[in-house]
């Protein structure tokens, strides 16, 4: 197997499954760093303690942390944790609900919020308080109730939710079919080049980390992704681009802006978190910090979403400003560039 295959994870009894089967490249590496690699939210204490507790395998047998993963090892780990269904515990979360009638509702999602209970966040997520707010929601393919989409945790802004199965189905076909509309505000790294341009490249898990979402740009493995940006401020040494999605996959923002070398302000995942253009003054790199500080995520938000009501047939559009933090972060950028130019 060429590249590192995650197989299935399973939920079975009082146990999350998670199996991977390292790639012909991999370099000996300790298991339980290579599981911090692949598994989001696994703290190198939790896979500690399941190598303690004998639930990590590799090609069937049980070993120890310092066990050295190598190229074609299947390695399994199990963490224990309530299954999904018991996870869907009500609570009373406050929604930002931007619209709502009997068939839909729009909420603006803070950044910091997780979508949906899994790995690490089994509390606190927009799911929780969509149970607790809104009975008998209709389930997606993932027994996900509500959920037509989603975005990443520390992203800001709009999504749909249905209220009905008839139009859990009528807004999923939509976002399938492409005919849905979502434009981004992002701070990335870098004066852009071109004013506008459009972002093809398929997008599959990065093979050394799992965690990573990889442009495959000849198509040889992944999905299709296409994404659509323009300028909207140069700022010196960083740009404020608007980008609308074609398609809807993982991280795909993200990953298009790095592939064509505009990572993310702030985006520890992507590299983001570090000084990645400007000069090397030390006042510089305090002001970076600074900056990082008052925006502490990747600078992204779901600033519009549009699409076709399931019973009137009409299209809905809806607007959110940028919250409070990337706002701030975008000023004290604007202020920097106006008086180092």
């Amino acid at each position: 197997m060429d590249n590192l295959e995650e197989a299935d994870m399973a939920q079975d009894e009082l146990f999350e499954h998670h199996k991977f089967v390292a790639s012909k490249g991999q370099e000996p590496l300790r298991v339980d760093k290579f599981l911090m690699n692949f598994i989001e939210n696994a703290t190198r204490n939790k896979i500690q303690q399941a190598a303690k507790q004998g639930h990590i395998w590799v090609n069937g047998s049980i070993v120890k942390q310092n066990y050295k993963v190598k190229a074609g090892d299947e390695v399994k780990v199990l963490f224990e944790h309530p299954p999904y269904e018991f996870l869907l515990t009500p609570e009373d979360i406050p929604l930002d609900i931007v619209y709502e009638d009997d068939i839909l509702l729009v909420v603006n999602k803070p950044a910091g919020m997780v979508v949906h209970p899994g790995h690490g966040n089994y509390s606190g997520t927009m799911i929780n308080a969509l149970v607790h707010h809104f009975e008998n929601l209709p389930n997606n393919s993932s027994n996900r109730p509500g959920l037509v989409h989603r975005i990443d945790k520390d992203t800001s802004g709009l999504l749909v939710v249905a209220k009905t199965e008839a139009a859990m189905t009528h807004l999923a076909k939509q976002f399938f079919d492409k005919t849905s509309e979502r434009e981004y505000v992002a701070l990335v790294w870098g004066n852009v080049e071109h004013e506008a341009g459009t972002i093809e490249g398929n997008l599959a898990r990065n093979p050394k980390n799992r965690l990573q979402m990889m442009v495959f740009p000849e198509g040889e493995i992944g999905k299709e992704a296409i994404t659509h940006y323009e300028v909207i401020e140069r700022l010196g040494y960083v740009t404020l681009v608007s980008c609308k999605l074609e398609t809807g996959r993982t991280h795909q923002i993200r990953a298009h802006m790095k592939y064509i070398g505009h990572t993310l302000f702030n985006d520890e995942r992507y590299g983001g978190n570090q000084v990645l253009k400007g000069t090397t003054f030390t006042k510089y790199k305090q002001f970076v910090d600074n900056a990082f500080k008052i925006l502490p995520r990747q600078a992204l938000h779901a600033k519009m979403l549009g699409f076709v009501h399931p019973v009137s047939g009409k299209m809905m559009r809806f607007e959110t400003p940028l919250p409070d933090d990337m706002a701030q972060c975008i000023e004290k950028w604007r202020n920097y560039a106006k008086h180092s130019s």
